[in-house]
């Protein structure tokens, strides 16, 4: 048995990176995905795995996304997110609610600014 190999798999759809772990086991090869455990597959080629990886890994996400949303559209029709709701819309006629472009623009900024602040170091002289 040889040993671990990484190679990263870029999801480009969603800006996400996936770590394969893949080895040869005798003759053929075998690898998996390290974020999602369940990804695991076997190729008698090191391109043939990473393909399947990579086909295994689009499936697994697309039926948790399916998942979710078949969960979220039961919390919603149980009445789950009533109250949540409830509060969204009252802040939003009360006029707390603001842009999320103009919000996400600003924190942003505000994390710039720490972030500078932060690495700036500052050196008192005693008189």
């Amino acid at each position: 048995m040889s040993h671990i190999q990484t190679v990263k798999i870029h999801d480009v759809e969603d800006d996400e990176v996936y770590t394969a772990k893949i080895k040869k086991n005798g003759k053929r090869w075998m690898g998996w995905i390290q974020e999602h455990p369940k990804v695991k597959c076997e190729a008698n080629t090191q391109d043939a795995l990473l393909e399947a990886l990579e086909n295994t890994l689009y499936q697994t996400l697309e039926a948790d996304w399916q998942a979710w949303d078949k969960q979220l559209e039961a919390d919603v029709e149980a009445g789950k997110l009533d109250a949540t709701l409830e509060r969204v819309g009252a802040d939003f006629h009360a006029g707390k609610c603001e842009d999320l472009a103009v919000f996400l623009s600003r924190n942003a900024a505000e994390k710039r600014i720490i972030a500078v602040c932060q690495n700036t170091t500052h050196t008192h002289h005693s008189p």
